[in-house]
């Protein structure tokens, strides 16, 4: 038998399949980084560290038990950070103003009446000393100046007073001390002192420039900062849905977390869930390989193994891959659905026709039972339905069976027949003159 001969290929077009083919050898045998990967349940933990981790112990990943301390924390947008105030002195030459807050001694008031304590400095600059003593202007006065006003105002009612005026709280420590939110362009707002960039300093290295940017108004401030939320350092639990959308959680990284403080945060596993759990850990920089590192989940909760419970660390992306069952169940509905609705409304729709047809004069589940009535009274004299209640929930159940089977037919027999059918209405009439007795 002769064959069939195939068109030849040109050199063009072999040569590109030849550069293919080699180019796929290639892909397939290069051994390097994986962006991206499903581990797969042959491949056993310790080959996966093997082949991504040196045999060093100290370079394999953190775990329970052998967790390692992260490195002095970076401030980052959207962090909120805790400053406290130590020492705010103004700059000489200094004057009063208004909400500045004095500490005012005086010897030798009245009895009942006493000035010893702070005293906030009132707008417009007037100090307040009580009912008996009235007010002074110190607002733009030195403190000499002022603890000196305070004393020529007391003389007029104190004989020999002794006053000591000094700055407890200057107006500006109040922008200063409180919680502080790093803003998308990386400074915290310290009002009228101005801005202060802080993205990618740690805690002293931001307290060091904030107490230098202070010095510029100030006379050598003290700061105290602190990180009051942790809002930058961050993990994913991605929960795969099973076809039915992926679910992902964000939780603040606080350097003790593991796998099963992960899972924990979204209240265990769900129905659609596996027992493939892994932490896909990207690369610093994006400089070397991302690790996979998958999880015996299982033995972690029911054998308190440790191996794979795998500390946390910011960025990592804890994955909990579906249940294939219910997502191969979720695929076969999703395909199926739209038939089920259109077989669904074609079936309701050809009952609703069978219906209507079978009954001419309105829809009733009970209208069908009532054929010889119907033939013997008329359709539009109402004692066929009396007739009806009778049958249904009086009448024996003999004759309730045989009526349902043949009474179609027999209304159609008596139909020309007029002597039989005044027989038939007169038994009909026996059965439900109760009702008749009953008005």
């Amino acid at each position: 038998m002769r064959r069939p001969k195939l068109p030849e290929l040109s050199r063009e077009t072999a040569r590109k399949g030849l550069v293919w083919m080699l180019l796929v050898a290639v892909v397939a045998n290069t051994s390097g980084c994986q962006t991206f990967g499903r581990p797969q349940r042959a491949v056993t933990q310790q080959a996966v560290l093997d082949s991504q981790c040196p045999p060093d112990p100290d370079k394999m990943p953190a775990k329970e038990l052998a967790k390692i301390t992260l490195p002095a924390y970076v401030i980052e947008p959207p962090d909120i950070l805790l400053i406290d105030a130590l020492r705010v002195v103004p700059k000489p030459p200094f004057r009063i103003q208004s909400f500045d807050t004095l500490q005012v001694i005086v010897e030798g008031t009245l009895l009942e009446q006493p000035i010893n304590g702070l005293y906030v400095v009132e707008p417009g600059g007037m100090l307040d000393l009580g009912p008996s003593y009235g007010k002074v202007m110190v607002g733009g006065q030195s403190l000499e100046e002022a603890q000196d006003s305070v004393f020529r105002h007391l003389k007029r009612v104190l004989k020999e007073p002794q006053v000591s005026l000094t700055l407890a709280q200057a107006a500006g420590q109040q922008q200063i001390s409180g919680e502080h939110l790093v803003g998308p362009d990386g400074t915290i707002n310290l009002g009228t002192y101005g801005s202060v960039f802080v993205t990618g300093l740690t805690l002293e290295e931001a307290k060091k420039k904030i107490e230098k940017h202070l010095d510029k108004f100030l006379d050598a401030p003290l700061v105290s900062v602190d990180v009051f939320s942790y809002n930058s350092k961050v993990y994913y639990v991605i929960t795969e849905g099973a076809g039915q959308g992926d679910n992902i959680a964000r939780f603040p990284v606080t350097g003790n977390e593991t796998v099963l403080d992960a899972i924990a945060q979204i209240n265990g596993l769900s129905r659609l869930s596996s027992k493939d759990v892994w932490i896909a850990r990207p690369a610093p920089s994006g400089v070397g390989c991302d690790q996979i590192l998958p999880v015996d989940i299982e033995a972690i909760m029911k054998g308190a193994a440790t191996g794979t419970n795998y500390q946390v660390l910011p960025g990592d992306r804890v994955f909990i891959a579906q249940d294939h069952m219910i997502a191969f169940n979720t695929l076969i509905e999703k395909w199926t659905g739209p038939f089920e609705r259109m077989f669904g409304f074609t079936l309701l729709g050809t009952s609703l026709v069978q219906q209507i047809n079978r009954f001419p004069f309105g829809f009733n589940p009970n209208f069908g039972a009532c054929w010889v009535a119907r033939e013997v009274y008329g359709v539009h004299n109402p004692r066929w339905l009396l007739f009806r209640a009778w049958l249904m929930t009086q009448a024996p159940g003999w004759l309730r069976e045989t009526y349902l089977a043949h009474g179609e037919e027999f209304a159609a027999w008596i139909h020309d027949k007029p002597l039989l059918k005044a027989g038939v209405r007169m038994l009909m009439e026996a059965a439900i003159a109760q009702y008749d007795d009953a008005e």
